[in-house]
């Protein structure tokens, strides 16, 4: 299930009703594994005060569902989540969670490293930040991921 959300939200509280509403009562997994990404306060060795992530509504839904099927079709897993925030962020705002449910742990990890990896480089999602100079810059790359992926 993928969740764009325009306001804030408490990811180990949506991870809670979540499970409550979705994986409770399926007693064949044995792993869940979560991913929860938050704004810093810096980045490319600059001070960063805010950030907006920008999304294409429909277009990037369609291009994360890829991403997880492409990746679950290797795996072994029983459940996927991707919430992801979009509008002003401020530093320590959770940005991203994965959680991945599956019967084995490696899945868990593998599949949840795997959706988030590809969700940095592939996912249609822009950000500007406001730096402590009040500058306004768009983010052309992101940083670095697991080389594995």
């Amino acid at each position: 299930m993928i969740h764009i959300l325009t306001e804030p939200f408490d990811p180990w509280q949506v991870l809670a009703d979540y499970q409550k509403t979705h994986i409770d009562g399926k007693h064949s997994y044995g792993a869940t594994g979560v991913f929860v990404g938050t704004m810093r306060d810096f980045n490319d060795a600059h001070g960063v005060q805010q950030m907006e992530l920008s999304h294409y509504p429909g277009m990037t839904e369609k291009q994360t569902e890829k991403i997880i099927n492409r990746i679950t079709d290797e795996w072994d897993v029983l459940d996927v989540l991707v919430c992801h925030r979009v509008g002003v962020l401020l530093p320590s705002d959770p940005i991203v969670m994965v959680a991945v449910w599956s019967h084995h742990r490696v899945d868990a990890f593998e599949v949840s490293r795997a959706v988030m990896e590809k969700l940095k480089s592939e996912a249609p999602f822009w950000k500007k930040e406001v730096r402590d100079n009040s500058d306004k810059h768009w983010v052309e790359k992101n940083t670095a991921g697991y080389k594995g992926v």
